[in-house]
This record gives structure tokens, C-alpha cells and sequence, in this order.
């Protein structure tokens, strides 16, 4: 007599944490990332402060005329973060769909863990201008480039589909807990050694993802390309992602809202000069955001189905500009921190989402290249953000310029919202 069919037992919590290849990969990650983000922190502060004692005044901010120089040059950091992914991001997703991904994943890293010792040296040498910052943080761009692809395509491999989705959601807590402990560590210890220290922290840092993909058991060598990749190859995802409206609409909606709301690059300037909390008070607002996000993160990822996708992406992004706005207005830190955090809380709603539906709806074989679209609109945005708040910050004062970048992100998900009912109406019967 055979069993008496039943329904099927839901999926256990932190599904994806069960294999063995994915939780070394997600431990070492998150490792790698906490040293990255308190990179980031010390990069951004230290131009704002070599900038605070230049001499050069660019705009007409009658009280505080040296923001507006301190603005542009932190924008700047966007600029140089966002040309080496327009410049070769799709070529790493080419190779991440046509080559061993794991491979490429360790070649990117070392790269990045280079990048990272020059900055150490230079700093703690005395040598470290304004170019040399610029020249590394490309250099790092650039090499992320071809990490992310890889990444972003190796995940799925490494789980079951049907935990593809709690995989995503991990995948994403990595960053997040990593914009959380980074900036707070770097906060702590920018104020106790050189600025230099943090940058051979991250170098460090490197070595445990480096680890972490060295032992993997996971060997795809169905990624060795029989044919040298061509622009066909990169042609072909362009069009699959341009083709399919709920994939293309997120990605839209993403470039445009971190574009408009990217205010990261100005916390520095909201800090030491708006709320005057010095470079402590700098590392604990810069906490607020991925604080905001990692708790909605965890919530979505202790989720077994989330249903109504297409609604609760819209909605993350509204939250997104709302919150973005009234910071842009508040003088009182706890204020500021609350009104950040939501931003955090708002994007991870979105972010969430976009990638889940973006891996499920992507075939494997299109998922470097898919991913590389993806990483040009999503980091391009909120870099060329920064780079567009630096020069609004410095033409009209940076309360305006966070302020007018909330406002424009609500109008954006309202078009989108209303372009792409598809996106709308999305609602995933499966639960993924």
C-alpha cells in the first residue's frame, strides 16, 4: 500500500545555509565584505578631510563656500567607482558565461586585495593625494566588475532550486551586515590609528573569501568556453534583458531611484558640517542604512513564501524617496539615523525582490551576463548619484540636493509603476 499523498512540507528556514559550498562561500563573504565597506568609509572620509584644508573654492555657498569643493571632490569618488563598470562590466559578464566562474571569482579578489596594500602603503607612507585615492578606488571598481558576475551566477549553482530564493536573500545579509560592522569598525579605529590601518585591514579581509572559493568542491567546467566569447555572446543578453519587461523594469526603476536618492557619498558632509558629530558620529550614521536593511533582510529571509513581489518592490522604493526627502531636511541626529535607517528598510524590500526575480527568471546560462546589465544599472546609479549630488550639493546646498533626490525617486516608481503594469501585478503562485 503505498503512502497517503499529503501536502508538501514547507521549505526549513535558512534552507541554503545547508550546503556545504554555499555557507563557505557566504562566510567568507561576509568577511571580505565588512573589510570593504570600512574601506569605502575610510576612502570617503579621507578625501573630505585632505579637501578640507585645500584652498580651492568652486561654487557660490556664501556660509560654508568650502563645501562646495568638498562636495564635487567627494562626488567624484562616484565618478571613479562608476566609469570601469560602464567600461567593463559586460565583458565580465561574458567571461563569467563562458569560463570557470570560480576562477575568475579568485583572480578578481586578488586584484582587489592588491589594490587595497597599495592604499595601506601609500597612506601609512605619506603618500596618498587626492589622485592616488581616485586611481586605487578605479582600480577596485574594475576589478569588481568581474568579480560580481561570477558571483552572482556561482550562487545558484551551488543550492537547489528550490532554495534559490533564500539564497538570494543570505547573498544580499552579506552586504548588508557588512555596511553595518564596517563603517562602525572603521569609525573606531580611524579615531584611534592611521587612516592607513583600515585599508590593510580590508587587504586582510580578502584572504578569507580568497580561502573560502579555494576550497570549494564545486567545479563547473561546463564554463570553459569551446568557442572564444563574441560581441554576439554579449549581445544576447542585452536583448534577453531588454525583452523580458518585469526583469527590464526592475532594473529601470533601480537605476533611476539610487540615482536620484544616492545621499551616501554626502554623509560626511551631513555629519562634520549639517550635524556636527565629527568622524565617530560619521561611522554610526553611515550604520543606519544597512542597520535598516539587514533587519528587513533577515525578516525576508526567515520568510518560507513571499507572495505579491511586484507590489512590495514599488512600495520599498517609495519608502526609498520618502525617507531620503525628509533626511535631506533634518538637523537632530537621532532624526537623521531613523530616517536613514528606513532608507536601509525601504531599498532591501526592493533589492530583495529584483534579485530574486532576476536569478529565477534568468537561465543559467545568461545569468553572467544578465548579472553584468544588472551591476551597470545598480551601481551605476547610485555612482553617477554621487556624482550628480556632489554637483547639486554644491550649486544649491546639500539639504536641497538629498531633499530634490527623494522627491524625483517617489515620481520615478509612480512612472515605472504606471509604464510597466506587468511589474505591477507581479505575483509569483509558486512562493519563491
Amino acid at each position: 500500500m503505498s503512502a497517503p499523498v499529503g501536502p508538501t512540507p514547507p521549505a526549513p528556514r535558512l534552507a541554503a545555509l545547508r550546503y556545504r559550498d554555499f555557507r563557505l562561500l557566504w562566510a567568507g563573504s561576509l568577511v571580505s565584505s565588512v573589510g570593504s565597506q570600512m574601506q569605502i568609509i575610510a576612502v570617503n572620509w579621507q578625501v573630505y578631510r585632505l579637501l578640507s584644508h585645500a584652498t580651492v573654492q568652486v561654487s557660490v555657498l556664501g556660509e560654508h563656500p568650502s563645501l562646495s569643493g568638498q562636495a564635487l571632490g567627494l562626488g567624484t569618488l562616484g565618478l571613479v567607482r562608476v566609469v570601469p563598470i560602464f567600461l567593463f562590466a559586460l565583458l565580465g559578464g561574458v567571461l563569467a558565461d563562458a569560463y570557470d566562474r570560480r576562477l575568475l571569482i579568485l583572480r578578481a579578489q586578488s586584484a582587489e586585495l592588491l589594490a587595497a596594500l597599495a592604499l595601506a602603503f601609500l597612506t601609512l607612507g605619506g603618500h596618498a593625494g587626492l589622485v592616488a585615492l581616485y586611481a586605487l578606488t578605479a582600480a577596485d571598481s574594475a576589478a569588481a566588475t568581474f568579480e560580481q558576475p561570477a558571483m552572482d551566477a556561482l550562487e545558484p549553482q551551488l543550492v537547489a532550486p528550490e532554495h534559490l530564493a533564500n539564497a538570494i536573500s543570505l547573498s544580499t545579509l552579506v552586504w548588508t551586515i557588512g555596511t553595518i560592522a564596517g563603517p562602525a569598525l572603521a569609525g573606531v579605529v580611524v579615531s584611534i590609528f592611521p587612516i592607513g590601518v583600515v585599508y590593510a585591514i580590508n587587504a586582510a579581509s580578502f584572504a578569507a573569501v580568497l580561502l573560502a572559493v579555494a576550497a570549494l568542491h564545486h567545479r563547473d567546467h561546463t564554463r570553459v568556453a569551446a568557442e572564444r566569447p563574441t560581441w554576439g555572446h554579449l549581445i544576447e543578453g542585452l536583448r534577453y534583458t531588454r525583452a523580458t519587461p518585469v526583469i527590464w523594469s526592475t532594473m529601470l526603476l533601480d537605476f533611476w531611484a539610487t540615482f536620484f536618492s544616492s545621499a551616501r557619498t554626502m554623509l560626511p558632509i551631513v555629519a562634520g558640517s549639517l550635524l556636527g558629530v565629527g568622524v565617530q558620529g560619521y561611522g554610526i550614521l553611515a550604520t543606519a542604512q544597512p542597520v535598516g536593511a539587514v533587519l528587513t533582510a533577515t525578516g525576508m529571509a526567515l520568510r518560507r513564501r513571499l507572495v505579491h513581489q511586484g507590489s512590495i518592490l514599488l512600495a520599498g522604493v517609495v519608502l526609498y524617496g520618502a525617507a531620503t526627502a525628509i533626511f535631506g531636511i533634518s538637523i537632530i541626529f537621532i532624526l537623521s539615523y531613523g530616517l536613514y535607517f528606513l532608507t536601509g528598510a525601504g531599498d532591501m524590500l526592493s533589492t530583495v525582490v529584483r534579485a530574486t526575480l532576476r536569478q529565477t527568471l534568468t537561465p543559467s546560462e545568461l545569468r553572467g551576463r544578465l548579472s553584468s546589465v544588472h551591476l551597470m544599472l545598480a551601481y551605476g546609479g547610485p555612482q553617477l548619484g554621487e556624482l550628480e549630488a556632489g554637483v547639486a550639493a554644491a550649486l544649491f546646498g546639500v539639504s536641497a540636493a538629498i531633499v530634490s533626490g527623494g522627491l524625483a525617486t517617489i515620481a520615478v516608481a509612480g512612472w515605472i509603476a504606471w509604464r510597466y503594469p506587468a511589474l505591477r501585478r507581479y505575483k509569483d503562485e509558486s512562493g519563491a
